[in-house]
């Protein structure tokens, strides 16, 4: 970067974060995904950069931040609704997001899908809003069947992979 070679440095940033990733050393893996992010960011390579959160958000979920991964996936959900290219992708942002808003265990989950339906109006119509809504309902009334059946019809389709976040969630802290 003091050379001003800034397109080798988001390079070897994203391959530091990538040798942490591989060895589970999720703290530094973030923080040079976050560095490689912002280097992307800087040189307007925007979808470099949403993976690089992308990855943040995920590991950052698996620490147990989930305020910090929610805060990524809205922000990059918002960044590709508009996106003519990243805007199939949305739904997908805000399940993740969602699913770490259950994680959370609070209430919120009310007043997230509300904002997701306000960025995305067609988001109230698709099985991944079904799917949050469902699960809310299900953790509501403590009702393990219910989530199981709803993230096993949903798994049956499209496979889930931040799912089991909220499973150990649910398992470990109330059952």
């Amino acid at each position: 970067m003091e050379f001003g070679r800034l397109s080798m440095s988001t390079r070897y940033c994203k391959e530091i974060a990538e040798l942490y990733e591989q060895e589970q050393n999720l703290e530094q893996a973030i923080a040079y995904y976050d560095k490689a992010a912002d280097l992307f960011q800087g040189e307007e390579v925007t979808t470099s950069a949403n993976q690089c959160k992308q990855k943040i958000a995920q590991f950052s979920a698996q620490l147990e931040q989930y305020q910090k991964a929610i805060e990524i996936y809205d922000e990059i959900a918002r960044q590709s609704v508009n996106n003519n290219l990243l805007k199939y992708g949305v739904r997908g942002h805000l399940l993740n997001a969602g699913i770490c808003q259950l994680c959370k265990g609070d209430v919120a989950i009310t007043n997230a899908l509300e904002r997701y339906q306000e960025l995305d109006p067609a988001f109230s119509g698709t099985r991944e809003y079904k799917l949050l809504a469902d699960m809310a309902a299900a953790m509501d009334k403590e009702d393990v069947a219910k989530f199981t059946d709803v993230v096993k019809e949903f798994d049956s389709i499209t496979k889930l992979v931040i799912i089991t976040l909220l499973w150990s969630y649910i398992t470990q802290d109330r059952y």
